[in-house]
């Protein structure tokens, strides 16, 4: 009857369809029978009437069961197993890994300690002359030309220095070669002294102290002070390198850091970078300016006393000036130790123009250069300025200052304001 005729239609498969792609099967060996059409989003009828493994429009089942977009290729790595359990043997193992990592870290940073320092004091450097860099190209300088211009103004104030050190030291140095024939002659002849010789057996220890061990240590000592001179000129020329790429890239790499911030700190943290970087190349050029006035007041004062070599003891007191707290006083007693070899009167002028002029420099120069640049605690500055020596010697003395006005502002802007809101 016609009533029936739907039921048997239903009843009958349906046919394939001939433009339908291929079912991917779940794996080799798969005998899985396709399955029949079926509308969108609807199951497979099971027995019980509801359905089974229900599988949205546009995505086809594995064998697990995962569903995963059609058009894709099913098991082309294999099956994904089920994550790992976290037990006590891989815990353990984690924890050792994490172990060997951080020594590995912790030796690669050991080796590399000297090449990081010197990255550190020219990072230093560049932070310091970037000012000088923004305020000349305020002028209308190129930033080629302005970071040339820094970088040979830093170059003859190096070779300034050398000039007026090296030849102080080279004409002592002949001077004494040169009078030890006569030392040595005065010597013999005092009868004192040939007592002393005879008493003590000197010769025989002085030929005995000539041996070829002797000899090789001296020359390994030699070859040593020359390896030290080569290594120092190695080092500086890297610094100076290094903060001529810091002086022309200095905008991208201040951008980069900042880019690795998260964007809604990002700007918190670029106001506070920036009030850093301001305040701190403030400081290190304040504290030049402070050490060449220290350095010309010195020369000047040398040239109307009469102390011999009134360049070097300038160089001297400019260098030793840049130490904090305790260069000053360095300088002013070594060029008073020359007053007093010289003549005692001129070295009684050294103490008083040293007193007089650090009276100046203290109430009256240093705040008046300084007052752009962050107030550092005197205590925190004493402190910072010996841990420094401790570390990495005179260098960590003169990047104490700057490193303790950074942790100062930071301190002010971010930790303690945050500790207050709790």
């Amino acid at each position: 009857m016609a009533q029936h005729e739907p039921d048997e239609a239903e009843s009958r498969p349906a046919a394939p369809d001939l433009h339908e792609p291929e079912q991917p099967r779940a794996g080799r060996g798969d005998t899985t029978q396709p399955r029949q059409a079926t509308p969108p989003g609807a199951g497979a009828a099971g027995s019980d009437g509801g359905t089974k493994n229900a599988v949205p429009a546009g995505e086809t089942a594995t064998a697990g069961g995962a569903q995963r977009p059609e058009g894709t290729e099913s098991n082309r790595f294999g099956t994904p197993g089920r994550p790992l359990r976290r037990n006590s043997f891989l815990v353990g193992f984690t924890g050792a890994l994490g172990v060997l990592l951080a020594y590995a870290v912790y030796l690669g940073v050991r080796n590399a300690a000297g090449i990081l320092v010197l990255v550190v004091i020219a990072l230093f450097l560049a932070v310091g002359l970037h000012p000088v860099v923004v305020r000349l190209r305020s002028w209308g300088f190129p930033r080629g030309l302005a970071v040339a211009a820094v970088v040979l103004i830093v170059v003859a104030l190096l070779a300034a220095g050398v000039l007026a050190l090296v030849p102080p030291i080279v004409t002592q140095s002949g001077q004494f070669i040169e009078q030890l024939p006569s030392y040595l002659e005065s010597l013999r002849r005092n009868e004192t002294v040939n007592d002393l010789v005879e008493q003590f057996d000197l010769m025989r220890r002085a030929q005995e102290a000539a041996s070829a061990d002797v000899v090789g240590r001296a020359l390994g000592g030699v070859l040593g002070g020359a390896q030290l001179v080569f290594g120092t000129v190695f080092r500086v020329l890297t610094v100076l390198v290094l903060t001529i790429y810091f002086l022309v890239y200095f905008d991208r790499l201040r951008n980069l850091a900042y880019a690795l911030v998260p964007r809604s700190r990002r700007q918190r943290v670029q106001l506070i970078g920036d009030e850093i970087l301001t305040k701190v190349g403030a400081y290190m050029v304040g504290a030049l300016a402070i050490a060449v006035l220290a350095g010309a007041s010195t020369f000047v004062f040398a040239l109307v006393v009469g102390l011999p070599y009134p360049f070097a003891l300038a160089v001297v007191v400019a260098v030793t000036d840049l130490i904090p707290q305790i260069g000053a006083t360095l300088g002013a007693v070594i060029v008073s130790l020359v007053g007093f070899a010289t003549d005692p009167s001129v070295g009684i002028a050294c103490v008083v123009f040293f007193v007089i002029y650090q009276q100046i420099e203290n109430y009256l120069i240093y705040p008046k250069i300084m007052r752009r640049s962050v107030q550092v605690n005197e205590v925190a500055a004493l402190v910072a300025a010996l841990l420094g020596v401790s570390l990495v010697g005179v260098i960590g003395a003169l990047i104490a200052i700057p490193t303790v006005a950074a942790i100062q502002l930071i301190l002010r802007e971010v930790i303690l304001p945050r500790q207050d809101a709790r």
